[in-house]
């Protein structure tokens, strides 16, 4: 394996029929991988097994296809359980403090929200072997790159510093110094990452997600109200009435559920984990299980707050998690212990993947190694932005006197504002026949998506009218902003179409299963460049506009929230 980075020029040269032309078309065989990190191609290394790369045998019993799972099982559990990090454990104890119960139905909701937006980053991951932040550099050019990629870069940096909050928040509850305990995670998660094994970074990984089962006995402590958690969970509403603090929380609900930095996250950590075509059922399966105990481990905190703060003066009055496990302490000293454990395992978790979700994109954006397969010394700059991330974002959490719970929840309310850019993106490459070829999206999911992405929308506009007119009618707000996701919804969908009828690409001729799966996508520099119409161009700067105003009046939603 060579030590230098994979140019475009370095690469083999692309084989068989994808090289050649017939009247100026491309035919969809299988050609060269674009891989920009050459330890992007090999074996698969799981924590619980190994694939060889030139592994082409049917999974026929029911025992092979389980060991298959079991070497391809990781990305989508890490990135699902990690979502569950410090700003989740807090956004979720605060709903269950603030409001019983009464929003778990934004959870079922999500969950296909979660596979959608996944499972499109798995095929992109499997079939191109490319970074996302690479695709969108590459696809739509270093301008529009940075709007989504920069995006990125700022979000993941206070994201991170969320997770060492809930590090420190723990640390506290335990009677351990902040100055103490958030250095000596720093180190750790460093260690961990750097170890030039992705097989032990993701063991790793599964080690801190076992100890998160103990979300499970935490929850049958809380003395759960089996029929008011059912009720809660299918019939949508607030205790106490929809009002703007309301809907920030349930944005800030569906930006750490549903967080850009995990679309970027998983399509790396799959070309990394060198997970091809033929295994994206597997990859799939990974996805759809780490949404269920996503959305399990979410609900569990949500009611263990409850049970903390019910019949007490506390209820509606959240500070931060800490605050929720000394509250639990006064029930039960294991329950207060038991969330302090939770909220520390989940912000190591949260910050390993983050950061490294940071670093995959660094690399992509600059053309530098990025492969936890490479040690310290033969990625430099991989591993030292993933440090430098880490203490800068260690050392913040440090300065006295921070409003450690207020900033958690406004970073991951502009999450949930700034999904839909990174989501309008996701979708576009996904419906680029030069990137996937065979393997694009069906109509029925552009629909699906177009339709999530309006609903985020709807909520982000509530929020923007509720900060500008205080005393507005939350409820009328958010039905007229509502009667408006149809047509919005069909105006993507349309966009879409238009975008792709404009790029000069050839139909997609039939194929057979086995073609397909052998089907991955050409190096970057032979690919048909993508020409976007002027209404989709217009759409995307609109939709620019509108997310930054939206930003800018989540702050002064926090400010004001912090003057209370």
């Amino acid at each position: 394996m060579t030590d230098r980075p994979a140019r475009e020029e370095e690469r083999p040269p692309v084989q068989g029929a994808a090289a050649a032309t017939n009247g100026g078309d491309r035919r969809l065989t299988a050609p060269a991988p674009a891989v920009l990190d050459p330890a992007h191609l090999g074996d698969i290394e799981g924590a619980f097994g190994r694939i060889a790369v030139g592994d082409a045998g049917e999974r026929h019993s029911w025992r092979q296809r389980i060991l298959t799972l079991a070497a391809i099982v990781g990305p989508g559990i890490i990135v699902m359980v990690g979502d569950n990090d410090a700003g989740g454990v807090s956004t979720y104890a605060q709903a269950g403090q603030n409001y019983h119960t009464s929003l778990l139905w934004t959870l079922l909701l999500l969950i296909p929200v979660l596979i959608v937006n996944q499972e499109m980053v798995v095929r992109l991951g499997a079939v191109t072997g490319v970074g996302h932040a690479r695709l969108i550099n590459e696809r739509f050019g270093r301008g529009w790159g940075w709007f989504s990629v920069g995006d990125l870069f700022v979000l993941n940096f206070l994201t991170i510093v969320t997770e060492f909050i809930g590090i420190s928040l723990a640390a506290s509850y335990a009677g351990v110094s902040s100055y103490l305990a958030v250095p000596v995670a720093a180190v750790c998660l460093v260690a961990i990452t750097a170890s030039g094994s992705f097989a032990r970074w993701e063991r790793a990984m599964f080690a801190f997600i076992a100890v998160s089962v103990l979300q499970v006995p935490m929850f049958f402590l809380s003395h759960p109200r089996w029929g008011t958690i059912g009720r809660n969970f299918v019939v949508p509403g607030v205790h106490g009435g929809v009002t703007s603090a309301a809907v920030l929380l349930i944005i800030a609900i569906v930006g750490t559920t549903v967080a850009p930095w995990q679309l970027f996250f998983q399509q790396s950590n799959i070309v990394d984990k060198r997970i091809t075509p033929r295994f994206i059922s597997y990859e799939r399966a990974d996805t759809v299980i780490g949404s269920l105990v996503v959305v399990v481990g979410a609900a569990a905190i949500m009611v263990t707050a409850d049970y903390a703060a019910r019949g007490t003066a506390a209820f509606g009055h959240f500070t931060n998690a800490a605050g929720v496990a000394r509250l639990l302490a006064h029930h039960s000293s294991a329950l207060g212990a038991i969330f302090a454990v939770v909220l520390f395992d989940a912000s190591i978790i949260g910050a390993s993947a983050v950061t490294l979700s940071t670093s995959y994109a660094f690399g992509d954006v600059f053309g530098i190694r990025h492969s936890l397969h490479r040690g310290f010394k033969d990625a430099k700059p991989f591993y030292l932005s993933y440090t430098a991330m880490v203490a800068v974002a260690a050392g913040i959490v440090l300065i006295p006197g921070a409003p450690l719970g207020l900033i958690t929840t406004a970073v991951q309310a502009l999450a949930g504002l700034l999904l839909p850019s990174a989501s309008v993106f996701l979708l576009l490459l996904c419906n680029d026949k030069e990137v996937l070829g065979p393997w694009c999206n069906r109509p029925w999911l552009n629909a699906l998506a177009a339709a999530i992405i309006g609903i985020l929308l709807v909520l982000s506009g509530t929020l923007m009218a509720t900060t500008l007119f205080p005393h507005i009618d939350v409820r009328a707000v958010f039905s007229y902003l509502a009667v408006g996701l149809g047509a919005g919804g069909l105006l993507a969908v349309a966009a879409v179409k238009l975008a792709s009828r404009n790029r000069t690409t050839t139909p997609i001729p039939a194929m057979t299963d086995a073609q397909k799966m052998a089907w991955r996508m050409p190096p970057l520099a032979l690919l048909r460049p993508v020409t976007w119409s002027p209404g989709l161009r217009l759409g995307i700067l609109t939709l620019r506009a509108y997310l930054i105003l939206s930003v800018v009046l989540l702050l002064v939603k926090a400010v004001q929230l912090g003057g209370h």
